[in-house]
């Protein structure tokens, strides 16, 4: 494949929403940042999409949903660990829009993910359970797309598990290691996280390499 060939590739644009970049509910440092470059790479592909984080109100995400618990803590839901975030990306606030400077007029598709009060959605392909399809998987593969390349937030949570589920889906898959930024929660996550993803054959990259 030739630097600009990227006929059979989507671009995937993970969460970059306004509670995850500077001065939203749930901050990434630095989550602004990787805007730029994502705009300097969607001329690029024929083919672009876009994760939100859609929640609704009281979602089983949020640490003010249990009482007793507090930020960062882990809990049983429904047999899965879930994290305990700050309320964030509630569905129809700003926080859950897109970060303004990110142009959309390349996007294709924007999909809303943890919709569901009782299940959290990391990866842009299935809920956590595993069981619940988002529908992207098939999406991809009826246009015959066979790369995935991965920018945005946060590195060690939905960067990770969407470039997890690609993988082992088929495609191959690929990270921009410079427009991505990662939450590190808890500290250490994104270095090992981002270990588990090379050590599974995911490739990482920067976006010099695509332009």
């Amino acid at each position: 494949m030739s630097k600009t060939d990227f006929s059979d590739s989507l671009l995937l644009i993970v969460d970059v929403q306004n509670d995850f970049c500077p001065g939203g509910a749930l901050a990434v440092t630095g989550g602004d940042e990787v805007v730029p470059v994502i705009n300097s790479l969607t001329p690029r592909f024929p083919l672009a999409a876009a994760t939100k984080d859609w929640h609704p109100e009281g979602h089983v995400s949020f640490a003010s949903s249990h009482r007793g618990k507090g930020l960062y803590d882990t809990v049983d839901a429904g047999g899965i660990e879930q994290v305990l975030w700050p309320d964030h990306c509630v569905r129809g606030t700003r926080g859950a829009e897109l970060h303004p400077d990110l142009n959309p007029g390349p996007l294709s598709m924007i999909l809303h993910k943890g919709t569901a009060a009782d299940l959290d959605s990391y990866s842009a392909f299935f809920d956590n359970d595993h069981r619940s399809s988002t529908g992207l998987e098939g999406y991809l593969k009826g246009l015959g797309v066979t790369r995935v390349y991965i920018c945005g937030l946060a590195t060690d949570y939905c960067v990770y598990f969407s470039a997890m589920d690609a993988l082992k889906l088929g495609f191959e898959t690929f990270v921009i290691t410079d427009a991505v930024r990662g939450v590190d929660v808890p500290e250490g996550n994104v270095q090992k996280t981002t270990a588990l993803m090379r050590e599974a054959g995911i490739r990482m990259i920067e976006s010099g390499d695509l332009l």
